[in-house]
């Protein structure tokens, strides 16, 4: 009997536990994979951008600018415009050095040119009596014969004299005529230069009002300066205005084309492929509900563009290029826009939600219900959407797992690799 009583309860313990593995696994949530087809819309949001513009950037001249006159943000200009005036008076005030140093060289130059004259007289006049000297000596020589011998002797040495003074004469002339010139180019020389002074100082003073070359708005930028070259993070700085000082080419502002604006915007990887050049867009002002602005794809970048080290997304991101069919009066830059571009329709795809989509040693793999619990099983991916995945590896009405049944159960994964969460942003977390 106690033999027996303890068969009846062991039978029943193994009873239990077989009835309790052949349970399925409660509390997962799960969906099955359905043929069907794919709407291969993409969204992203983006900013509105006029594709010309103008920069207003401070003239390049030396000294204090001081913005005395200037368009606030917002502003509707014309071609031709002034956008920007800067303080001329430091300007005109070389302005006026330089045309009275061109005044002084101009009087230079005049009385080099006198000084030059009356010396060449001066010369002209020493040359002649000099040669006239040594004429005279020669005609005492030519009488040597009928003097005495010493003074024979002292007009051979009269007339060595002369002929010395006459050519150290001749070398002074040319010192002289040299030296004048030198002088004088002194003061030529003074004169282009105020003359070039005073032209950029004419030039300075008309490039002090800097005005536009486009028909657009006026965004001002933000002065750098007014912190006092502290600056963090998202820290907001105020925009210039009259009164302030600003370096040379500095960029005070900036006048956008509205009949020429587009949307730059960023996707991810997997909605790459459905972008390309030409097609049709659907563009949502969040500051304009209701409204529906059509837009064409420009470009798509090539290359792809990886976010801050320090934003935590490990995600390429593509660039994109949205330009609107036409413009708007409404539309203002700087507006975030809702991009919903027409990538077209597949049909018969085998679908599961993104949250079905797991991560393993890089590889895309879904968990399919077998018997009482769930198998790894890798896929492929086709197609991709906001909502749906079109997969390949598993069968049309295969029930998958929205979440990781290893990590519900506590259970070690059954391929030893590491687990990471959901490709579809879902349950894996």
């Amino acid at each position: 009997m106690v033999v027996l009583a303890v068969l009846v309860v062991a039978g029943a313990g193994l009873a239990r536990t077989f009835q309790r593995l052949h349970q399925p696994q409660r509390g997962i949530p799960t969906a099955v994979v359905k043929r069907g087809r794919l709407d291969m819309k993409v969204y992203t949001d983006g900013e509105l951008r006029a594709r010309r513009s103008v920069m207003i950037v401070a003239p390049s001249v030396s000294g204090n600018l001081r913005i005395i006159r200037l368009a606030p943000t917002g502003t509707r200009v014309h071609n031709g415009d002034m956008v920007v005036e800067f303080d001329p008076s430091e300007q005109q005030y070389n302005l006026e050095q330089n045309r009275f140093d061109l005044e002084e060289a101009e009087q230079e130059i005049a009385k080099a040119k006198a000084d030059a004259a009356v010396q060449s007289a001066k010369d002209e006049v020493e040359l002649l009596k000099a040669k006239f000297d040594v004429r005279r000596a020669e005609l005492d020589v030519s009488k040597n014969e009928l003097v005495s011998v010493i003074d024979a002797k002292k007009n051979l040495l009269a007339l060595e004299e002369a002929k010395r003074h006459l050519t150290q004469l001749e070398q002074d002339i040319k010192s002289h005529s040299a030296s004048n010139q030198a002088a004088l180019d002194v003061a030529q020389e003074k004169e282009r230069k105020a003359r070039l002074l005073m032209a950029q100082a004419e030039s300075n003073i008309q490039s002090m009002s800097v005005k536009t070359t486009i028909e657009g708005l006026v965004s001002v930028k933000e002065n750098e300066r007014a912190s006092g070259g502290f600056y963090y993070p998202g820290m907001k700085l105020p925009e210039f205005r009259e009164g302030d000082q600003v370096g040379s080419g500095t960029l005070v502002a900036q006048v956008m084309d509205l009949e020429q604006m587009e949307i730059q915007c960023k996707v991810d990887e997997g909605d790459r492929a459905n972008m390309n050049a030409g097609v049709p867009v659907e563009a949502h002002v969040y500051a304009l509900p209701g409204r529906i602005f059509p837009a064409k794809v420009e470009s798509v970048a090539g290359m792809a563009s990886r976010g801050m080290p320090w934003s935590g997304s490990t995600t390429s991101k593509f660039d994109v290029a949205i330009t609107l069919a036409k413009s708007d009066p409404e539309i203002r830059p700087g507006l975030t826009v809702q991009a919903v571009v027409e990538g077209g329709e597949t049909k018969d795809l085998l679908l599961v939600p993104p949250q079905a989509l797991f991560d393993k040693d890089g590889k895309p793999f879904v968990y399919v219900e077998q018997g009482s619990g769930f198998v790894s099983r890798q896929v492929k991916v086709t197609r991709r959407s906001e909502s749906q995945v079109a997969i390949e590896g598993v069968g049309e009405g295969a029930v998958v797992a929205l979440v990781n049944p290893e990590q519900e159960t506590g259970k070690p994964g059954s391929s030893g690799g590491t687990n990471q969460p959901s490709l579809g942003g879902g349950g894996g977390r």
